[in-house]
């Protein structure tokens, strides 16, 4: 511990106290170093706010290494406080993230003035212990804290309806955040029934609305939706229809598709169980099956690949045995949630397979 004749100084292992003295706080700062144990620290201000009447950093928790004279605990552990003669800054409470940043919810409220103070000394906290990111996670009911976050440097990332998530780079380097989801998926139902009739809508609104073409069900998955599980809901959404998911015959990427996003769109194989069509009233204008010539000889369909490929493919899958990607669920070592990898299962099991070589130069060579 360190202790010197008013104004009064003191360090300890848990705090830091420097009274009401602007010119010994800034003199210290600008000009001393501590030695803690082989390590050399520099102990300076915050560099975005100033620091008048003295304070005081407190850590919530014990530290280990005693020898250290400016020490803080991780800042998922970190309740500390700029305490002053006029008021008391905490910092702002957070935990780590798995790559080296910190993600802070606001979940109690607090004065926009409170709130920039604390913001200001949990970023100088976390500049001194060496974060990267920091994510700030306002709930809608916190929106007046938007504007001063983006005063301070903070940018958005995305928003939910119910919050939205600003980021900030600590590091004077190449921001390496990710980026906000870049594509939004969709589903293409091909269902077709025992007499070559496929199950066909015609649409209420969006691009189609009006002009009478007959279309497969589509939708977009939602989130935490499994793709197999969303192309049943719309098929049965829109026209009343029970199926069963047999498999993804392919898929399409587009890109600036909706709002500047990317998108995935997968054609998914579906058999139907039920046949009576009841369609949704608020979005179809109309449903029915329809014989699939009939469906494939729209003038739309010559003038529009993708509802093309997806009549071609169907008809692959059911005439000449085209083998799609089927769900299998798996586990993962990293979370207890199950997930899906979509494959062709049907050419893995077969008993006969291809073999393969490796021949003189490394390379693999497949006989058929």
């Amino acid at each position: 511990m360190l202790r010197l004749r008013a104004p009064m100084l003191c360090f300890d292992v848990n705090s830091i106290w420097i009274p009401a003295s602007g010119s010994l706080l800034s003199s210290f700062f600008g000009t001393h170093r501590i030695r803690a144990g082989s390590r050399s620290q520099s102990l300076r201000s915050p560099s975005r706010s100033p620091v008048s009447n003295g304070f005081r950093l407190r850590a919530a928790h014990h530290v280990n290494d005693r020898s250290s004279l400016y020490s803080v605990s991780p800042s998922s552990v970190v309740k500390a406080s700029l305490k002053g003669q006029a008021e008391t800054v905490e910092l702002l409470s957070a935990e780590d993230d798995d790559h080296g940043g910190v993600i802070i919810e606001m979940k109690v409220p607090v004065d926009a003035g409170a709130f920039v103070s604390s913001l200001r000394a949990s970023l100088e906290n976390w500049r001194q212990q060496g974060k990267r990111g920091v994510w700030l996670k306002l709930p809608i009911e916190f929106a007046n804290l938007v504007q001063p976050a983006v005063e301070e440097g903070f940018t958005y990332h995305h928003a939910e309806p119910n919050y939205l998530m600003l980021v900030y780079w600590i590091p004077a380097t190449k921001n390496t955040l990710p980026v906000n989801a870049t594509h939004r998926v969709g589903v293409g139902a091909f269902v077709m029934n025992d007499r070559r009739e496929v199950l066909a809508v015609q649409e209420k609104s969006g691009k189609f609305r009006g002009s009478g073409v007959w279309k497969f069900p589509t939708g977009v998955v939602d989130q935490g939706e499994d793709l197999f599980v969303g192309a049943v809901r719309e098929v049965k959404e829109e026209t009343g229809i029970d199926t069963e998911f047999i498999e993804i015959l392919a898929f399409r990427q587009s890109h600036k598709s909706f709002f500047e996003k990317s998108d995935l769109f997968f054609i998914c194989l579906l058999r139907p169980l039920t046949f009576d069509i009841r369609k949704q009233e608020s979005e179809i204008a109309a449903a029915k099956w329809v014989p699939i010539e009939e469906f494939a000889a729209q003038p739309f369909v010559h003038k529009h690949e993708l509802l093309k490929y997806i009549i071609d493919v169907g008809l692959a899958k059911i005439d000449k045995d085209y083998a799609g990607f089927s769900p299998v669920q798996i586990s993962s070592f990293f979370s207890d949630r199950k997930s899906y990898i979509y494959l062709n299962s049907k050419e893995m099991n077969q008993s006969s397979r291809p073999a393969h070589c490796v021949s003189s130069n490394g390379k693999i060579c497949w006989q058929d």
